[in-house]
């Protein structure tokens, strides 16, 4: 007997019940009348507030919805609106995360070879770019140079005089374990382009960097960043003073948020100061620091690169946009204890052990806070040919795709 086929049935999502909701719902008033107690009656910026208000009404009917009508049967569907937010709603940020990385692979990256560089950068740094947008822009412009520098050189070196490449980073906010720690996903163009003649752009495929090559890099990029510090009086002097500390002026009890989650500890209620609640982590065992293929770590900075997507693997150069573009957490990992703490469910084990993170209610919102990027700041960034204004972006982009209809109109 044949198997009859199943139509899909759209079911909205049920968001009023999700762990999420739940906690941001029965606890927000609290944690913002607690953090304007630690701030002095100086509470939160708004922006951070309207997001949480702004989940509370994601996916709920009774905020609005769209109506559709099928004018074959007249059936409809009711899909309630979105909160769209920018920071940490799993299903908004799902949803952006499919559609920027589809936008990537079908409008941005050529059909070339890709390698992805991620860079980390020590405590303090993080802390200064989380909410200096200027500064994470002026820290990834000297990431990003030191990249193009690199696979210049390397075409020089084989001959090529004249050879660029391109960069497109995404800014994440967060750390696997809902910590604040903006770091930089690259996708670099592995390889460079050149015009062998007149209109015409040519790849030279790249060589893998070696182990070495990888530490020299990271190495070149520690210096700068450390030479833009000095150049912008970030630096701590030789009083030990330090700069002004501008987030804590604007916002006292966000800074120190802030800086608890950057380190991985509370900032408000009776267990401030108190390291995040770990599961399954074994309390004997060493912490061990990756030191893996095209891997370098010094003094705090990090650098990766062994991630390759060959040029014709483009369901893989998606799926690596999407582990780019992933939000800081999915509503599965989520669960409440019966004694009303949330517990968070890591995607794979810390080297510690570590499976599980468990939170009092108002600490897991003061993590969610930390991480709310302002409005209207940028996180996704191209350099190189792939910028904005860049002379052979529309041809870099166009190389080695089959036109079609529309293209040809």
């Amino acid at each position: 007997r044949g198997v009859a086929c199943v139509q899909p049935v759209y079911r909205p999502r049920d968001a009023e019940h999700t762990v999420l909701h739940q906690v941001i719902r029965e606890h927000l008033e609290a944690f913002l009348r607690e953090a304007a107690k630690a701030g002095e009656g100086v509470g939160l910026p708004q922006f951070v507030e309207r997001e949480f208000r702004e989940v509370l009404k994601c996916g709920a009917f009774e905020h609005g919805f769209a109506r559709f009508r099928c004018e074959g049967c007249a059936h409809e569907h009711l899909v309630p609106f979105s909160c769209k937010g920018r920071g940490w709603c799993p299903s908004c940020g799902g949803r952006r995360m499919t559609e920027r990385a589809a936008h990537l692979v079908d409008e941005v990256l050529p059909h070339v070879p890709v390698r992805q560089w991620v860079l980390t950068v020590p405590y303090r740094l993080r802390y200064l770019m989380a909410w200096d947008h200027g500064l994470s822009r002026a820290v990834l412009g000297v990431y990003a140079r030191v990249l193009l520098d690199v696979y210049a050189r390397s075409a020089r070196e084989r001959g090529l005089r004249d050879g660029w490449t391109g960069t497109v980073t995404v800014i994440q906010r967060a750390g696997s374990g809902l910590n604040l720690n903006l770091h930089f996903h690259t996708l670099a163009l592995d390889g460079v382009f050149s015009e062998a003649q007149p209109g015409v752009l040519e790849l030279q495929p790249a060589t893998p960097p070696s182990d070495a090559e990888v530490a020299e890099v990271l190495a070149m990029v520690r210096r700068r960043v450390r030479r833009l510090l000095v150049r912008r009086g970030l630096e701590p002097g030789d009083d030990a003073t330090g700069p002004a500390d501008g987030l804590a002026e604007e916002s006292p009890v966000l800074a120190g948020i802030a800086s608890a989650s950057v380190q991985g500890r509370v900032a408000l209620g009776p267990r401030a100061g108190a390291r995040v609640r770990r599961l399954g982590r074994e309390p004997d065992i060493e912490a061990v620091t990756s030191r893996g293929s095209r891997q370098a770590h010094l003094e705090g900075f990090d650098l990766h690169a062994n991630v390759w997507v060959s040029a014709n693997d483009r369901a893989g150069l998606e799926r690596l946009c999407r582990y780019m573009l992933r939000p800081p957490f999915a509503q599965e990992r989520l669960r409440l204890r019966d004694d009303g703490r949330v517990v968070v469910e890591l995607k794979t084990a810390w080297h510690d052990g570590t499976t599980q993170l468990v939170f009092e209610p108002l600490e897991f919102l003061e993590k969610l806070a930390a991480i709310t990027p302002r409005p209207e700041v940028n996180l996704i960034i191209c350099h190189g040919v792939l910028a904005p204004h860049a002379r052979w972006r529309g041809r870099v982009v166009a190389y080695g795709r089959v036109p079609t209809e529309d293209s040809d109109a």
